[in-house]
């Protein structure tokens, strides 16, 4: 398993919440910023760089995590790459969802929210593994057609 992250000013306080725990728990990562705060970056930077990196990755265990104010446009940005399945989820239950239903590789989440179970959003995220039902994989191919 390793995760990709990306932050722009409004997530970047919780970029660095995240990293911590991921330490604590010894999951690799790689950090593609913001590596300082800047009021005035776009989050659309961030996004591109962490989904990218979910296109040409074939690892299933493999996910992203993007943070800015709402996680509305991380996941817009995100969602514009063939493959990329971005779901923004204020619970663990609807990142268990965005998983078993819909593959989601990039979990959003938004800073603005002041979310302290960020640790169970993604805890629910990276442990559940996508549904094998075919119509399931129907759908997410589906989603790649555009």
């Amino acid at each position: 398993m390793h995760v990709y992250l990306g932050a722009d000013h409004r997530g970047f306080q919780l970029k660095d919440e995240i990293l911590a725990w991921l330490q604590g728990r010894q999951i690799p990562f790689t950090d593609f910023g913001a590596h300082e705060y800047d009021a005035e970056d776009d989050f659309n930077d961030y996004a591109k760089k962490v989904a990218i990196a979910m296109t040409s990755n074939t690892d299933l265990d493999d996910f992203g995590i993007l943070l800015c104010g709402s996680g509305q446009g991380m996941a817009m940005q995100a969602n514009r790459y063939k493959g990329v399945r971005a779901a923004i989820c204020s619970s663990a239950m609807e990142a268990i969802e965005a998983r078993l239903h819909n593959n989601a590789n990039i979990l959003c989440l938004s800073a603005d929210e002041n979310l302290h179970n960020y640790a169970e959003i993604i805890n629910g995220f990276m442990t559940t593994k996508p549904l094998p039902d075919e119509k399931y994989k129907r759908r997410c191919d589906k989603l790649d057609e555009i």
